[in-house]
């Protein structure tokens, strides 16, 4: 729960989706803007006079007494952004429509089988939300549909089910319900034979539970019900009061998450409790759920370490003593790590990502040059072969392979002209299948697409990779408007992946671009560390770096260029806009993390305590000194901002509605200028944003509509 938009390349693909932002002069600058008012509160430490006049507005969450007075605010902020953007209204609809008619409204997943079952989901024309499905033995067997979400959501503005684990006698389906948008899930537990859904029902949760071999016991991960922490792991047997559920685990550390999971060899369950620089990993045999849990290697500072198992051995990935990560092995009943067993050493440079254990194989995920590459090794011969994938930027992972008896290999790739597609690799043979391409209804032809792998010189001398993607024609003379997105933060790597919603503006004559900024891990282990805690500002020249090399190569002009990023690559927009604000036309802020110092001190907040390995505690004055430099709601200048529109989510549980809006309303207080400062607050929505597959569009075509009409003023 980072302040990302989301985990994998799903949530990826919709983070680079919602894109777009701008402002214009006409005469809607009549309009007057909301003004907050101004309460002044002393919120600094160290014997820094920090005032915050806005601090009133986290009483929403806090529930203090100013709580109808937040909501009237950003409501009043709504109506002023609507106000002066209805006269693009028509273009919305356009382009809304154009999107949509790109989603191939019936559609299927690829089948994935596991245990004798083949699992998929499917759409239905016209309807927003999956319908999860399996048949038996063969996909020529009757259909028997698990869950019909869009009955389930029905009432609900926003509705998201995760989880989805199958008891492994194939009868009973545990799963977890948000109707917030808040990350905050209740469990319930679905009769597959009868279709009865029992009156289980564990709360608060998180959308992680594993079943036991026993087909009656299922662990799951419970929340704190205010800071949203995963503290507890429970124990829970069918139909008792889930008040009676024991903990098996409890987490006393506030920097750690806990993660739960079953093992592909289905042999045992493991919690992973995980800080952002170590972690530590507990095991049980699947088959004896009332046993407790075994530590594989109690934690150490500053080593994280992933495990899979593989014929009596834990395969064991960890940074011990290897920046990069290395692979070890060790028997399963001999775990601390005295006993591991170097099997792929330290590179410097290959980053190790995930090990994927199987019967007679293991797949590793290495990054090299930016760039994922699968390593399929044979046990049986001892050989390693490479997956190739033959484009100079793109994305792909491992998929769903629940099987652990095979020699199939389910794998993902995309880039940012090949749509999504699944394949499976026969590692013996080494042949593949294309299983599904994604189908973009109307038409798509990657050939009339260019994609291109730059390399801009950041202003300490290293190299900061760009992705772009354009349509052919594309003019380099400056004229052309580009739209720059970043992240950068937690090793979270931005790869190059496809987007059908993003044809409407390259279509349109714009370039898209992807800064492989510093504080990922596109780069190795090292490109994470040199872009967070006392170096987070390279994140920061990195994107700058990138922006102005494309202006210098003519890809476009600061006339024409924008800016995008999510959550913490939010924070990057707010501190790129302070530091360079006269190199973008404009600039959207989606749920971004801009005010960090107060934030950062407020351990009741969700993520505080998990983060002060990736931001730094603010109670230590250098940490304190370091963040106030670069934070954006403390380096609101008196100057002129591009164009801006700010987007957060009233139930966000990542990054709190009132950080956005405490940012807008002190840059509509000092800024210089006329060009737009607009906020819109999702009063249903949190940090995901709308959970329909056609409700975001409408956020898309908002963006897009306006970003076309600020480039033709």
């Amino acid at each position: 729960m980072k302040r990302v938009k989301s985990n994998g390349m799903k949530y990826f693909i919709l983070a680079i989706m919602v894109f777009m932002i701008g402002s214009c002069s006409d005469e809607k600058r009549s309009v007057n803007a909301p003004v907050a008012e101004k309460i002044p509160v002393d919120v600094g430490m160290h014997g820094d006079k920090r005032i915050d006049n806005y601090y009133w507005m986290n009483d929403y969450f806090k529930k203090g007494p100013r709580s109808e007075k937040v909501v009237e605010y950003l409501k009043a902020e709504n109506n002023y952004t609507d106000t002066v953007l209805s006269d693009i209204r028509s273009l919305r609809d356009t382009l809304f429509n154009e999107m949509k008619a790109r989603i191939k409204e019936k559609d299927q997943s690829v089948p994935v089988l596991d245990n004798g079952y083949y699992y998929y989901t499917r759409y239905e024309e016209g309807k927003q939300y999956a319908i999860h499905c399996r048949k038996k033995g063969g996909l020529d067997a009757p259909e028997n549909i698990l869950l019909d979400l869009n009955e389930m959501a029905e009432s609900h503005p926003y509705y998201e089910a995760e989880g989805f684990k199958v008891s492994p006698d194939n009868k009973l389906l545990a799963f977890a319900v948000d109707t917030l948008s808040r990350r905050q899930y209740t469990i319930y537990i679905k009769n597959l034979e009868t279709g009865e859904i029992y009156k289980d029902a564990m709360y608060p949760a998180a959308p992680a539970m594993e079943w036991a071999n026993d087909n009656k016991t299922l662990f799951y991960t419970e929340n704190n019900p205010e800071t949203l922490l995963t503290e507890k792991i429970k124990r829970h047997f069918i139909g008792t009061d889930s008040k009676d559920d024991k903990t098996v685990y409890q987490e006393k550390d506030k920097s750690n998450y806990l993660y739960l999971g079953k093992l592909r060899s289905k042999k045992f369950i493991i919690i992973n409790s995980a800080a952002t620089m170590s972690s530590e990993i507990f095991y049980l045999d699947a088959g004896k759920p009332g046993n407790d849990f075994k530590t594989i290697q109690p934690r150490m500072k500053d080593v994280k370490y992933y495990v899979d198992e593989q014929d009596g051995k834990f395969l064991i990935l960890t940074n011990l003593e290897a920046k990069n990560f290395r692979l070890m092995e060790t028997p399963v009943d001999k775990t601390a790590v005295e006993n591991w067993k170097e099997i792929i050493p330290h590179r410097s440079d290959v980053l190790l990502e995930k090990v994927h254990a199987f019967k007679d194989f293991y797949v590793l995920s290495e990054r090299r040059d930016g760039l994922i590459k699968l390593k399929v090794h044979n046990i049986k011969s001892n050989e390693d072969h490479f997956v190739d994938f033959g484009e100079p930027s793109y994305a792909a992972e491992v998929g769903s392979n629940p099987e652990f008896n095979t020699s199939l290999l389910r794998f993902e790739y995309t880039s940012l002209t090949t749509p999504h597609s699944e394949f499976d690799y026969d590692m013996i043979n080494h042949s593949r299948k294309l299983l599904k391409e994604q189908e973009v209804p109307g038409g798509y032809n990657k050939e009339e697409y260019i994609t291109e792998r730059l390399i801009a010189t950041a202003e300490d001398g290293v190299k900061v990779p760009i992705s772009i993607v354009y349509r052919k024609g594309f003019m380099k003379d400056g004229n052309a408007p580009l739209l720059l997105y970043g992240y950068g933060s937690y090793g979270y790597s931005t790869d190059a992946a496809f987007t059908t919603m993003r044809l409407s503006l390259l279509n349109r004559g714009f370039a898209f671009a992807i800064a492989h900024v510093r504080g990922g891990q596109e780069m190795g282990r090292s490109w994470y560390e040199d872009g967070k805690l006392m170096k987070k500002k390279n994140t920061f020249t990195d994107f700058i770096a990138a922006g102005e090399y494309l202006v210098k190569q003519k890809f476009t002009s600061s006339r024409h260029l924008y800016a995008y990023g999510g959550s913490a690559g939010g924070l990057l927009m707010g501190a790129v806009v302070n530091m360079k604000p006269a190199l973008w036309n404009g600039v959207v802020a989606q749920v971004p993390f801009v005010d960090v110092v107060t934030t950062m001190l407020d351990e009741t907040i969700p993520l505080t305590t998990n983060e002060f390995d990736e931001w730094g505690n603010p109670k230590n004055k250098d940490a304190y000194d370091y963040m106030k430099s670069y934070s954006p709601y403390d380096n609101v200048q008196h100057v002129e901002y591009p164009n801006l529109l700010v987007i957060t989510g009233l139930h966000d549980s990542q990054v709190q509605y009132f950080e956005p809006a405490k940012w807008v309303a002190k840059m509509r207080e000092l800024k210089k200028g006329d060009n737009l400062l607009l906020l819109e607050t999702n009063m249903e929505y949190g940090h995901g944003g709308a959970s329909g597959r056609f409700d975001y569009l409408n956020d898309i075509a908002l963006l897009s509509a306006f970003f076309l009409k600020l480039e033709r003023n």
